[in-house]
């Protein structure tokens, strides 16, 4: 009988492995649930929330690891155990959605997010090596936002924003869900910079570019089958030529990038501009680290 076809997406958002043995009740950790406390799916359009419902539900059947489960499985993973690897990618499949979530209204569907992100985690899952020190979640964030910010900075209907400030957006996003919660009400904008500790209007600023990458994935027309997204031209973009001859050095660049410790990625990645992205200054690098 002929295989069946499945797409890549398919494969990485497709039914949990069977376990390797019975595991316990899951670790009461934060990434159980990928929901922020008191936050909902109902924010989500119609066409998102069914998607998304039915893969949390799917994703939420396969329990989390113990930190001796994730050290024992990690180790048969490096010695080439597909099994290993295969738990490992769905224990760890709710981060991805947490992580997605605050780079959600940029240009690109929730879906498409998590589906990206999954990349990051199955790379991240390859080459953790739990003898360093540290968890698999620590390492494995890092893999998953370049990959989500990389999809973001290559899709041809968001506007351009400088890695740096996709992350503070994000930041500021979760801030002001935060605070909404403690206060019961939307936070100020005087609140927000408060507990950013940045001045006021850096905060209207981000709020507006925010607002901007969000209307282009606004439907347009009588069908609403296209966006703005779709109709803007981003005279930036590379043309096909320039991004197949490109593709070699990037994949030499990402391999050599995959040998530093994530934090030495990141500031390397964000001083060239690896990841498409305008380069920052050594100034700018430091403020994002808190470096002086």
């Amino acid at each position: 009988m002929p295989k069946s076809k499945h797409s890549k997406k398919d494969k990485l958002l497709g039914s949990p492995v069977k376990k390797l043995e019975p595991q316990p009740p899951a670790v009461p950790e934060s990434l159980a649930d990928p929901l922020e406390p008191g936050e909902s799916w109902e924010t989500l359009s119609p066409e998102e929330r069914s998607p998304i419902r039915s893969y949390l539900d799917q994703i939420g059947k396969t329990p989390l690891l113990t930190l001796e489960q994730e050290t024992a499985l990690a180790r048969r993973v490096l010695k080439g155990d597909e099994a290993a690897r295969q738990q490992m990618i769905q224990a760890n499949l709710r981060l991805v959605v947490r992580i997605a979530k605050d780079y959600d209204n940029f240009g690109l569907p929730l879906m498409d997010l998590i589906s990206e992100g999954n990349f990051g985690l199955i790379k991240a899952v390859e080459r953790f090596d739990p003898d360093k020190g540290g968890k698999l979640s620590t390492y494995a964030a890092w893999w998953i936002k370049q990959a989500i910010k990389r999809a973001l900075a290559s899709s041809g209907k968001t506007i351009r924003l400088p890695v740096h400030m996709v992350d503070r957006i994000s930041q500021m996003r979760r801030i002001i869900t935060q605070l909404t919660k403690e206060l019961e009400r939307e936070p100020s904008n005087e609140e927000i910079a408060l507990a950013m500790e940045i001045p006021i209007a850096k905060v209207v600023h981000m709020k507006s570019v925010a607002n901007r990458a969000a209307s282009l994935d606004q439907p347009v027309g009588e069908e609403g089958e296209s966006t703005l997204g779709d109709l803007v031209k981003d005279e930036s973009a590379r043309t096909p030529f320039e991004n197949l001859r490109g593709k070699s050095d990037v994949s030499e660049i990402n391999e050599m990038l995959a040998r530093l410790d994530p934090r030495e990625a990141e500031v390397i990645t964000l001083r060239f501009g690896l990841s498409g992205e305008s380069p920052l200054t050594l100034e700018e690098i430091g403020e994002k680290f808190k470096l002086t």
